[in-house]
């Protein structure tokens, strides 16, 4: 039996690594585990690839939503999986903060490859309309008199990295943070008035800013986002050089085929420069990006790198 099993899987490793298997593949469903819950970031860029890549690839792309410590979880899950390009990860830039952020997260950076970088977005920082701080330097203003609390999408992930680092490091400012596992819950509570203020990248958040239903403070970029072009950036509040955002990216196991993955890159690249894509991304506050196989590689180490050291210098760890 144990023979059996042995041969079984040294067929089933040398079809993966043929390069036949690429072009019969996809040749069933695929699945996209998208790391936050719904409404989020990660959810919004997942589905909109997975319903344009499943026309592309005639395959069903099921999308499921794995939220929880920051996104480990789904990233986990992923890299337990086969190999076999069917098994995906949508997920932000936390994965990469996590790389030093979280030592018992399940995985390690060589467990998995990314497949694609596909949009990034800058952070906002956005209030109740009852709040009496009408932009970023009011409300750090008041902050020097009374600490405030902040909800983000969850511990680890991008943004909260990103306002920890703002409001300790540069503004100076005392705070209380209140993580939720995802955007949507985050926005909730903000539109409640349940939480001082809410620090997210921005394409969530955007439709209650533009309604009025919660006010842009600041957006951490070095030019005004054409989604809200009235909010001003962290540099027009007297905080320049600062910059926080998230981007949007597909992994997968690092034993995945190289040539399933170029097929993949190939595919998801296609899509976001479907101009229907990027008329949807502009309004929704991303910038689409397009990066072949090698460039996403180096985009996530620079990344990991990147974020490791804004982490250590916060001492941030979950």
């Amino acid at each position: 039996m144990k023979i059996r099993t042995l041969i079984a899987g040294a067929v089933a490793a040398a079809c993966l690594a043929h390069p036949a298997f690429s072009q019969t593949y996809p040749a069933q469903n695929i699945t996209v585990i998208v790391a936050f819950p719904a409404g989020g970031l990660a959810d919004l860029i997942g589905r909109l690839v997975s319903t344009k890549l499943e026309a592309r690839l005639k395959q069903s792309v099921v999308v499921e939503n794995r939220g929880g410590a920051g996104g480990n979880l789904a990233a986990k899950a992923v890299t337990g999986s086969a190999p076999d390009g069917y098994t995906l990860l949508a997920t932000t830039s936390g994965l990469a903060a996590n790389m030093t952020a979280s030592k018992n997260r399940g995985f390690e950076q060589s467990d998995i490859r990314p497949v694609a970088i596909v949009a990034i977005s800058p952070d906002v920082i956005a209030v109740h309309p009852s709040n009496p701080a009408k932009n970023l330097k009011e409300f750090i203003a008041n902050a020097k008199e009374k600490s405030f609390t902040y909800g983000s999408a969850g511990a680890g992930t991008g943004p909260q990295i990103g306002a920890e680092y703002f409001f300790r490091e540069v503004a100076k400012v005392k705070y209380v943070h209140v993580p939720f596992q995802g955007g949507a819950p985050a926005i909730t509570a903000t539109l409640g008035n349940h939480v001082d203020a809410l620090v997210l990248t921005l394409p969530p958040s955007t439709p209650h800013i533009r309604s009025g239903a919660l006010r842009g403070l600041g957006v951490a970029s070095d030019k005004r986002n054409k989604a809200i072009p009235d909010v001003p950036t962290y540099g027009e509040m007297g905080y320049p050089n600062v910059y926080s955002g998230s981007w949007v990216g597909f992994f997968a196991p690092a034993k995945t085929p190289d040539a399933v993955v170029e097929k993949l890159n190939a595919e998801i690249n296609a899509v976001m420069k479907e101009p229907d894509s990027l008329d949807r991304l502009a309004k929704a506050g991303f910038d689409p990006v397009v990066k072949n196989v090698a460039e996403a590689n180096a985009y996530f180490k620079s990344e990991v790198e990147s974020w490791g050291k804004m982490v250590k210098a916060i001492g941030f760890s979950n």
